[in-house]
């Protein structure tokens, strides 16, 4: 794969979701065809896309080799994985694109921090309590 598809899927610009999404629409599948291989619900791959969830490592194994991409890759953006998209999108249309992932990553961080803040308030109020 290319320096230009670390990038684009990369940590800094791309969720768990997004790469998921952009393996299972290069591989030609739908999240219903995808759900059926997988004996999953379309829901659940629908979850996973938007980074509502994640699959169990089984689940994960079995994507990534549907997907023809590595387990590290749907993790972490680095090593095998898909081609990013064509670049017939508008210059603008991917700057935007770009900043919406990042806008995603930041929320699911705030998301997870105030996840991890609110565990700790209740285990301050049940020391307390």
């Amino acid at each position: 794969m290319t320096g230009e598809s670390a990038d684009w899927y990369g940590p800094e610009s791309a969720t768990f979701g997004d790469r998921v999404a952009g393996a299972r629409e290069a591989a030609g599948m739908t999240q219903a065809q995808l759900a059926r291989r997988l004996g999953v619900k379309k829901a659940t791959v629908a979850g996973w896309e938007d980074d509502v969830s994640e699959p169990r490592a089984n689940k994960l194994s079995m994507m990534a080799g549907l997907l023809n991409v590595s387990i590290m890759w749907l993790l972490t953006g680095e090593g095998a994985g898909a081609e990013p998209p064509d670049a017939d999108e508008p210059p603008d249309l991917a700057v935007v694109m770009a900043e919406l992932r990042g806008i995603r990553s930041e929320m699911r961080a705030a998301s997870d921090r105030a996840a991890r803040l609110e565990k700790r308030v209740r285990r301050m109020m049940e020391a307390a309590g």
